[in-house]
């Protein structure tokens, strides 16, 4: 049985009908699932691995604009309007989906209204994500913003004893803040030099995020 966040409500029926009806993918690290302005046909939930939503920019520039861990969900716009994707996913490393088409989930439906339920909760909470991200942009420091992002991808990620190895780069932590490299490159340093987390190469490891959350919250940052 599955374990996600989107469908965790439904009843085991519902659940077992939503398995049955899904494609199991599998993507090796680097993989693209789809690109922008591919034909969107197909829901994603996310079993294992981490996978990276990016766009292009006037520049050219491939910047990240979030990423989804296990037990999320990814693609659901397809679900309600089929317009070409928005973005391209990219698997940040080996990780493995359950596909579910767009005809097959519109079946499901019919068949069992609780779906739509959870559909509009997937939605409703993007949107007030997008909301609450656009006000951060507009009131938070930067450098509040980084620790922030910091910390949600250590709960993508999971906390361990040896500390939460994150395998993204400076520039994709810096997109995720909405932010320029060079500031998260002097949030990340600084953060180090205090003992919170370890800088690696492609990648940073958060040692103590109780720490780094102290800062995060605090009000001397926090202008909101």
């Amino acid at each position: 049985m599955i374990d996600t966040q989107l469908f965790r409500g439904l009843p085991e029926a519902e659940l077992r009908q939503l398995v049955a009806v899904a494609r199991r993918r599998r993507f090796a690290r680097g993989q693209v699932v789809f690109h922008r302005g591919d034909p969107a046909d197909s829901l994603h939930l996310v079993l294992k691995g981490h996978f990276s939503a990016r766009v292009v920019t006037q520049r050219t520039d491939s910047v990240m604009v979030a990423i989804h861990g296990p037990g999320e969900a990814f693609g659901e716009l397809a679900l309600v309007d089929p317009v070409p994707r928005s973005t391209t996913v990219t698997a940040v490393e080996a990780g493995e989906t359950l596909a579910i088409g767009r005809e097959d989930f519109e079946r499901m439906r019919r068949d069992y209204p609780e779906v739509n339920d959870v559909l509009v909760q997937l939605l409703a909470a993007r949107v007030r994500s997008a909301s609450d991200r656009l006000l951060e942009a507009i009131f938070v420091p930067a450098e509040t913003r980084v620790l922030r992002r910091l910390l949600e991808l250590v709960q993508h990620y999971g906390e361990a004893e040896a500390g939460t190895s994150i395998s993204l780069t400076q520039e994709d932590i810096a997109a995720l803040a909405a932010t320029s490299r060079a500031t998260a490159n002097r949030v990340l340093r600084a953060e180090q030099e205090r003992g919170s987390l370890r800088l690696a190469r492609g990648k940073t490891i958060v040692l103590d995020p109780a720490d780094i959350a102290r800062r995060a919250r605090s009000p001397a940052l926090d202008r909101t």
